[in-house]
C-alpha cells in the first residue's frame, strides 16, 4: 500500500524554464499523479497568502469543496473563500509533451518571468517564481526550527498510530 501512496501525491521540487512560446513543462511525476487522478489538465488558483499558485486535479478540487462545506453557503467567509479558490481559478490544458501555457494572470500573480518552480505538497502542488520560492523556503525552515524547540514538550504518538 505504501508504494501506491507515492504515486498519488505530488512530491519533490522542480524548476523548469519557459520556452519562447511561454510554455513550461509540468514535471513528469506531477503529470503521472494528474493522470491517476483522472483530471484532464491542471486546476490552478491563487494561494491564500502568498504570491504563488496552488494547482492540482480532481482530488485538489474535492478538498476545496470540502473546505467550502464548512461555511454557510451565503456567508461572507464562504464568499471570500469561493471567490479566491473558484472565481479566480483557471483550468489549463497541457499538450502531449506535458507543456502548459501559463496565462498572463497567473504569471502576473506569481511574478513569473522565464523560470517556474513546482513544489509538491501531497494533494496539490504550488507554482512559484524561483527566487520567491527560495525566500519562502528559508522562512519556512526558520519557522520549523522555532516549532521544533516546542515539539519535545508535547504528547507522543504510539508507533503506527498515525497510519
Amino acid at each position: 500500500m505504501a508504494q501506491a501512496r507515492g504515486m498519488d501525491e505530488f512530491v519533490s521540487t522542480f524548476t523548469n524554464r519557459l520556452d519562447a512560446k511561454g510554455r513550461v513543462s509540468i514535471p513528469a511525476p506531477f503529470r503521472a499523479v494528474l493522470t491517476v487522478d483522472g483530471f484532464e489538465g491542471l486546476y490552478c488558483c491563487p494561494t491564500l497568502d502568498r504570491q504563488a499558485m496552488d494547482a492540482g486535479g480532481n482530488h485538489f478540487r474535492d478538498i476545496i469543496r470540502a473546505s467550502l462545506a464548512n461555511f454557510e453557503p451565503f456567508s461572507e467567509d464562504h464568499e471570500y473563500l469561493s471567490t479566491t479558490l473558484i472565481g479566480e481559478s483557471e483550468i489549463l490544458k497541457y499538450d502531449r509533451e506535458g507543456r502548459v501555457v501559463l496565462t498572463d494572470t497567473i504569471r502576473a500573480h506569481a511574478g513569473i518571468d522565464d523560470k517556474v518552480t513546482f513544489v509538491g505538497q501531497g494533494y496539490k502542488f504550488q507554482i512559484w517564481e524561483p527566487e520567491r520560492f527560495t525566500a519562502y523556503r528559508e522562512e519556512a525552515k526558520n519557522r520549523l526550527r522555532d516549532l521544533r524547540k516546542t515539539l519535545g514538550s508535547g504528547p507522543r504518538l504510539a508507533a503506527g498510530a498515525a497510519e
